[in-house]
C-alpha cells in the first residue's frame, strides 16, 4: 500500500465548514488518478474481500464508481451504482445520505431480495452514507457479503453502534492541517 499511503500523507487539507476534508484523487478525482494507485488498491480490495457467491457489486455514486469499475471487470462480477437522481423504475428504492458537510437523496436500482452483494465505496468518514446504503439494502432483502471502503478517517461514526461492519484498506486521521496514517493495514 505504498502508493496509497505515500498519496495520502501528501493530501491537501481544506475546511468545510468545520469539517477538515482531505483533497485525494480515490475520494475526489482531484488531483490527477495515477493507474498505479488505482491498480494497487483494486488489489487490495480483491484479495481482503468475500467475493464468494458475490452476484452484484454497489457503490454509492459518484467516487466509488471508478474503483467498483475496476474491481468489476477484474472479477466479472456486475456492478451496480447508486444514483442521486431518480427514475422511478419498478423497485427502486430511495435513502438519504447524510456526510459531514452535505445531505442528499439517493436512489437504488437492479437490487433485489436475495442479491449477494459487495458494497464497495472511497471514503468512510461520518458513516452517513454507509449507513444508509446498508440500511436500504437490507430493506430490499439483499444479502450483503461484505462491505468495503478504501479509505477510514479515524474517528467515532454512525456505523459504531450498528451490526454493520466495514473493512477498510488504510486508516487516517487529520491532525493540525495534515493526514496521519492511523493503521496503515486498515480494519478486518
Amino acid at each position: 500500500m505504498d502508493q496509497l499511503r505515500r498519496s495520502l500523507l501528501e493530501a491537501p487539507i481544506i475546511e468545510k465548514g468545520d469539517y477538515e476534508y482531505f483533497v485525494h484523487p480515490i475520494s475526489d478525482g482531484v488531483p490527477m488518478l495515477e493507474p498505479g494507485l488505482l491498480r494497487e488498491i483494486v488489489i487490495r480490495i480483491i484479495r481482503k474481500a468475500d467475493l464468494e457467491d458475490v452476484d452484484k457489486i454497489v457503490t454509492p455514486a459518484a467516487m466509488g464508481i471508478h474503483i467498483s469499475t475496476a474491481v468489476s471487470l477484474m472479477t466479472d462480477i456486475p456492478l451496480v451504482v447508486i444514483r442521486k437522481r431518480q427514475y422511478g423504475l419498478d423497485g427502486e428504492v430511495s435513502l438519504s445520505q447524510q456526510t459531514g458537510y452535505s445531505e442528499n437523496d439517493m436512489y437504488i436500482n437492479d437490487v433485489s431480495a436475495g442479491d449477494r452483494v459487495l458494497v464497495l465505496d472511497d471514503v468512510l468518514s461520518t458513516g452517513g452514507t454507509m449507513c444508509a446504503v446498508l440500511d436500504a439494502l437490507k430493506s430490499t432483502g439483499a444479502d450483503v457479503v461484505d462491505t468495503v471502503a478504501v479509505i477510514k478517517k479515524a474517528g467515532p461514526n454512525e456505523l459504531d453502534d450498528t451490526d454493520h461492519h466495514v473493512k477498510t484498506l488504510i486508516n487516517v486521521a487529520v491532525e493540525d492541517g495534515e493526514v496521519v496514517i492511523v493503521d496503515e493495514d486498515g480494519d478486518d
